[in-house]
């Protein structure tokens, strides 16, 4: 009887790295995440306003039946954006390790992979520095084309919007007419 042979060839090598990589973006953005705290009580009103400030518009993202503080917002916000990023590496591993797939679809999943990945770094990098303005908290949304970023503040002015904007703008290819950057009060 022969014994099975178990080849390791570069795709697979390749194709562990790009996982493992993707799992790491993932860890960072998870460890990076702030705990849930309780502690505020407030309560977010609702209204439709929208204030044009050149291509860039504001959206007072305030409603009034949700019984919940601004904090929590974020912390329920970055909980279900993680959820989300984990069910896509789930998804792009079951894909990676299927069976009947061709080189050149192996190819165009390992660069999906790649593009979620260097998402999850621009997300994280857009937070930090909006948070470095001065910002409480803010979480941000990319999905390669638009860009959403919920901040909390007590008022925006349009020379916030523009520093917002303009981190936007560098770290990310997205065209200044689609982001969206809402308020939590």
């Amino acid at each position: 009887m022969k014994k099975p042979s178990v080849i390791i060839g570069k795709k697979q090598i390749i194709m562990t790295c790009l996982t493992l990589m993707l799992a790491i973006a993932v860890y960072i953005n998870y460890a990076s995440a702030p705990e849930l705290s309780t502690k505020d009580t407030k309560t977010v009103t609702a209204k439709n306003d929208t204030v044009s400030y050149g291509e860039t518009e504001f959206v007072n993202a305030e409603t009034e039946s949700v019984n919940a503080s601004g904090s929590d917002y974020f912390a329920q916000a970055r909980l279900d954006k993680m959820n989300n990023r984990d069910t896509a590496v789930q998804t792009l591993q079951s894909i990676i390790g299927g069976g009947d797939i061709t080189e050149e679809e192996m190819v165009m999943n390992a660069l999906d992979a790649v593009e979620v990945s260097k998402l999850i770094e621009s997300e994280g990098t857009i937070e930090s520095l909006i948070k470095a303005q001065g910002f409480e908290d803010c979480v941000a949304y990319l999905d390669g084309s638009t860009a959403k970023v919920v901040v909390k503040t007590a008022g925006l002015d349009k020379a916030q919007a523009a520093s917002i904007k303009e981190i936007i703008l560098d770290e990310t290819e997205v065209d200044a007419e689609n982001i969206r950057i809402f308020e939590v009060k």
